[in-house]
């Protein structure tokens, strides 16, 4: 794992841009502790960081063909890369490493851009081809590896991270507010759009081409739609024993490594699948890793530890409290180059740091729910939209609209799932998929943002590029699998990219097994009921698994790393986010509306989930500005007395550069 950086221009490199890249690529040096590279020719500089995993001693970057004219820089595991090798050598093609990137150089000598439909694994390049004077950049069909890229003049820049692209002072730094909306409802943004006007990511199955000042985008790859003809006549037990070999194949192919490896154990099924499946291949125990709070209630090293002791693992765990979350949390916003979606993010780093004490790769369980209906939300959604169409049907308009004002009255956790529910949202599916799990909805949006901002919050806005997507796949596809297609589409990409950048603070690779692209293929297509079944979800998956998993692990409800910050708020950290979100800087910037944000504080005593999500969202937003906006670098949080007490928080660095 690695992280790129480069600077390519349509007519001349100017004299200082050596140094921009040198600058580009250093501050991504968390990404790559081991080695740095650099290639500069008149029209460009590529940059690269380099954590070992394949060919330690002759895999550096960035790597030449045989005549030095084609360069790569590279970040990620091509796993087929020794098949490519074997087909290319018989073609004529010379090798002068055992690297998986020296594949990449030769494949696009042999077959150009079409070269990224061979790769099996995750990836993000940047390649040179000087005779041409032309650059090709890739991402992996699933968004496994990012990569950011903007415009400048005549010059393209491009980068791992979004820091990597500032730090080359070409492109100023400007928030995308128009963006807000989308960011607080989804947590993402679906587009190639950032919070950063004039930064775009390059989307997951992509390709990029820059060559004479023409910059094109195409997609090679999708996730395919419509269904299986042939699934529907194979019996459901064919299908569970196709899934459980491409999934072995998969773990098998990611244990691809000249470093050790283990793998991140939370107690869920799909972690302790892959747990228990690679436990068999290496013939050694296996190095679990594990995170979980004080609390008691927010913990799963219960089912974790099961897991272990059922396959024989060196179990390692790390147990944090409120100081820990809250003394990292600005550090990590300034890794994460945008708000920080999902409190989750802050364990999955220090689990992350304690991995690396001992292994340099993890294998993770992340896009099982995605592509099998794991998340809770899609039973009660689909059962939600069908009673919904015949609600709107059966039910006199009037009446819906006083049934509608009065289910925001109805109290507790029932009416929580009322104001989600057909009674008081509309029957249209970005309200009723989107919305109505949004980490703030439009409704408090509006309330919140200040009347400026405000205006921006509409479900055009907010939701248009997930409706996109919702809308895309054929008629042929049903509803699960169009909800799916579209958070495959968005909400992964996310999860991705918190996996990736939080990993990558700690200099370690995450592989996923889940999202290997064969797999992925087969599980897309399959009949609905494959996948959810009632309120069964990842049936396919609970049946692949059922004899190397306990019952207890196959039989247990989701809990999806529930992360206490309610509570926190409660407990004196509610003050620290109050001094935050109501003092004069964020007054002056203009995105909240002051009166609304204390009036939602000011409920703390008895907190929401809703409530927290949305303290949550923007208190995040406000610290991403004061990171990257105001130029201030890592932030430093005031610890309230009643904190647990760790380290200080002022062992962090405060440049905006800091690695």
């Amino acid at each position: 794992m690695c992280g790129i950086a480069g600077i390519v221009a349509a007519h001349e490199l100017a004299p200082e841009d050596r140094l921009r890249v040198v600058a580009m690529r250093d501050v991504l040096a968390h990404r790559g502790p081991d080695a740095a590279g650099l290639f500069v020719d008149t029209h460009a500089a590529l940059g690269h960081r380099r954590l070992s995993i394949v060919d330690l001693a002759a895999g550096k970057q960035p790597l030449a063909n045989e005549d030095g004219t084609i360069r790569v820089t590279f970040n990620g595991e091509i796993y087929n890369h020794r098949a490519l090798r074997h087909e290319l050598e018989r073609s004529g093609h010379v090798f002068r490493t055992h690297s998986d990137t020296e594949s990449i150089v030769h494949a696009y000598e042999q077959w150009g851009d079409d070269c990224v439909e061979r790769l099996r694994g995750m990836f993000a390049f940047a390649l040179w081809d000087s005779r041409h004077r032309r650059l090709l950049a890739a991402r992996d069909r699933l968004g496994v590896k990012p990569l950011y890229w903007a415009r400048c003049g005549d010059r393209l820049l491009f980068a791992s991270e979004i820091k990597g692209i500032l730090e080359s002072g070409l492109v100023p730094v400007r928030a995308n507010e128009g963006a807000i909306p989308e960011l607080l409802g989804t947590r993402s943004l679906a587009s190639s759009d950032t919070m950063f006007q004039g930064i775009y990511k390059l989307l997951p199955g992509h390709v990029l081409t820059f060559e004479g000042g023409d910059l094109v985008c195409r997609r090679y790859w999708d996730v395919p739609t419509g269904g299986d003809p042939a699934s529907p006549r194979r019996h459901r037990a064919e299908d569970v024993r196709r899934f459980r070999w491409l999934l072995e194949e998969s773990i098998r192919l990611r244990l691809m490594s000249d470093v050790p490896l283990g793998v991140f154990l939370s107690g869920g099924i799909d972690s302790s699948a892959i747990a228990a499946l690679m436990a068999r291949m290496i013939g050694r125990p296996l190095q679990t890793f594990s995170v979980a709070f004080k609390t008691r209630a927010f913990s799963e090293l219960e089912y974790a530890r099961q897991v272990s002791q059922a396959i024989g693992a060196d179990a390692h765990e790390v147990v944090i409290d409120d100081r820990d979350f809250f003394g990292a949390l600005p550090r990590l916003i300034w890794h994460e180059d945008e708000p920080i979606a999902h409190p989750s993010s802050v364990p999955l780093y220090f689990v992350s740091r304690l991995a690396r004490e001992r292994v340099t790769v993890v294998l993770t369980g992340e896009g099982s729910d995605e592509l099998l209906a794991g998340y809770g939300k899609y039973p009660r959604s689909l059962l939600n939209w069908r009673a919904g169409s015949i609600y709107a049907k059966t039910v006199p308009r009037s009446v819906r609209s006083r049934l509608a004002a009065s289910a925001g009255r109805v109290p507790g956790r029932f009416g929580r799932y009322v104001r989600r529910s057909f009674v008081a949202v509309d029957h249209v599916p970005d309200l009723t998929f989107f919305d109505s799990f949004a980490g703030i909805d439009l409704t408090r949006q509006r309330r919140l943002l200040s009347p400026r901002v405000a205006l921006m919050a509409d479900q055009e806005r907010a939701y248009g590029p997930s409706m996109a997507y919702f809308n895309a796949p054929d008629d042929r596809t049903s509803l699960l699998d169009r909800v799916l297609y579209a958070d495959m589409k968005t909400y992964l990409v996310e999860l991705l990219m918190k996996q990736d950048q939080m990993s990558m603070a700690a200099s370690i690779e995450s592989r996923v097994p889940f999202l290997d692209h064969h797999l992925v293929e087969f599980a897309a297509r399959l009949p609905a009921d494959r996948k959810l079944f009632g309120l069964s979800t990842k049936r396919i998956l609970r049946e692949a698994v059922q004899d190397v998993l306990p019952r207890q692990i196959l039989e247990r409800p989701k809990m999806g790393f529930p992360v206490p910050f309610g509570p926190w708020l409660q407990n004196g950290w509610g003050h620290v986010v109050r001094d935050v979100l109501l003092d004069r800087r964020t007054r002056q910037r203009g995105i909240l509306e002051p009166a609304a944000v204390e009036r939602l504080l000011t409920t703390a005593a008895a907190l929401t989930t809703q409530d927290a999500d949305a303290v949550w969202g923007l208190f995040n937003l406000e610290l991403w500005y004061r990171t990257f906006v105001d130029g201030g670098g890592i932030q430093t949080l005031p610890t309230p007395a009643a904190a647990a007490i760790v380290p200080p928080v002022a062992a962090f660095p405060r440049r905006l550069s800091a690695s």
